[in-house]
């Protein structure tokens, strides 16, 4: 065991839940380490390096400008920031108190999850249109575009649209109804990657700031995120979150970045953002994995990781539970393993077998998402030969 997990009494576990915020996120390659190592020894100043970024995501997104987060959920909350102040400075100072201006973000009421509070930390309304008729048994529609177009008034700041394959309707079509209105849209796509393809697509849509995870797929550092889309507001989302204790006759923000038309007094105080702050090192470790990432070298890994998963089935032949792996079907996402449990016959839930794992030793941590139907998940990103044998043999013992 490493020493310096041995200095602080940490053991490490087997993670086969995948890129999970959880367990620490995705692992970084070394090139992305060694830019982060080298970075630290350097002092530079972070709205110039914050300008490098800029240009760098927007090549990659094709947008206006670029931000790095401090994580997808910061991304959300400086996006929301962004569209509810705008270059206003009394606004930038009173959140998250929006009285007396707009502060209404419309948002599907399907697409509502614990990561929207990132959102209303800005301090936005989330005003909900359609209903969870499918989830709730009730009917077969799901939500249509024109009840977001009735939900706008006068108070509406903004959309909110969290992506996923099952999204509806179109983010398109929203972005497109909004934009009829003057009604900008902030789109929640922070696992939404691979394929690399979606850096483009979604932002090809006209969404006005699109939010990306930097510690999932692309493999940066965990908290870290992209921020993406329209220079103004990537710009207010900007002078939200930097460091901003400097004389006003001395701020020289990188021009990509801000507008000083927009700001003739000056830079704002600390706004809402300053305790979403981003590293030095976080800033470059996230530019060095979205070159990786944008490059295509990630790719490889996913046949290495469907014989990990392979191991794995061979290793749990003859014991009363069924495997199937799911491919990757766009080349770059990672093969999925799902264990389905006969709880019949083990006399004991998935529950307690993912439990039993997460305590034995060593310990695994297994994808969770389908216990409920009596099933483990195995992501195999953190996975190698040894670590698959020994994730084999646990749950062997823990069904035999």
């Amino acid at each position: 065991m490493s020493s310096l997990l041995a200095k602080f009494g940490l053991t490490p576990v087997i993670n086969a839940s995948g890129s999970v915020t959880r367990l620490g996120g995705a692992p970084m390659p070394q090139a992305v380490v060694a830019a982060m190592s080298e970075m630290a020894a350097y002092t530079v100043p972070l709205d110039e390096l914050q300008g490098v970024a800029c240009r760098q995501i927007a090549v990659a997104t094709r947008t206006e400008a670029g931000l790095v987060s401090a994580g997808a959920a910061a991304g959300l909350t400086l996006g929301a920031a962004a569209i509810l102040a705008g270059w206003d400075r009394a606004r930038m100072e009173s959140l998250p108190d929006t009285d007396g201006f707009a502060n209404e973000f419309i948002v599907a009421r399907e697409q509502r999850s614990g990561y929207d509070h990132a959102v209303r930390a800005a301090g936005a309304k989330l005003v909900e249109v359609g209903f969870n008729d499918i989830v709730s048994g009730a009917g077969v529609r799901r939500t249509e575009v024109w009840e977001y177009e009735v939900a706008f008034s006068a108070a509406t700041a903004g959309v909110l649209y969290v992506l996923s394959p099952e999204s509806v309707p179109p983010l398109a079509e929203v972005v497109a109804l909004a934009h009829a209105h003057g009604v900008p849209v902030l789109v929640d796509a922070a696992a939404e990657l691979p394929p690399r393809s979606n850096l483009t697509e979604i932002t090809s849509t006209g969404a006005d700031l699109v939010v990306f995870s930097g510690g999932k797929s692309i493999r940066g550092p965990q908290s870290s995120g992209i921020l993406a889309g329209r220079r103004d507001l990537i710009g207010s989302a900007f002078v939200q979150m930097m460091d901003l204790d400097e004389h006003p006759q001395l701020w020289s923000p990188p021009p990509g970045l801000v507008d000083q038309t927009a700001l003739l007094g000056g830079p704002p105080r600390h706004g809402l953002g300053r305790g979403l702050k981003v590293a030095k090192e976080t800033i470059i470790g996230l530019l060095t994995a979205l070159e990786l990432f944008e490059s295509g070298q990630y790719d490889v890994e996913v046949g290495r990781q469907r014989m990990i998963l392979d191991k794995i089935v061979e290793g749990l032949q003859g014991l009363p539970l069924s495997c199937q792996v799911e491919e990757s079907l766009d080349g770059e996402s990672s093969p999925l393993l799902e264990i389905a449990l006969d709880e019949r016959v083990l006399g004991r839930t998935a529950f307690q077998v993912c439990r039993a794992l997460r305590e034995g030793k060593p310990a695994i941590y297994p994808g969770h998402a389908r216990l409920a139907r009596g099933s483990l998940m195995i992501h195999p990103l953190h996975l190698d030969e040894d670590t698959a044998e020994a994730l084999a043999q646990r749950i062997a013992e823990e069904v035999n």
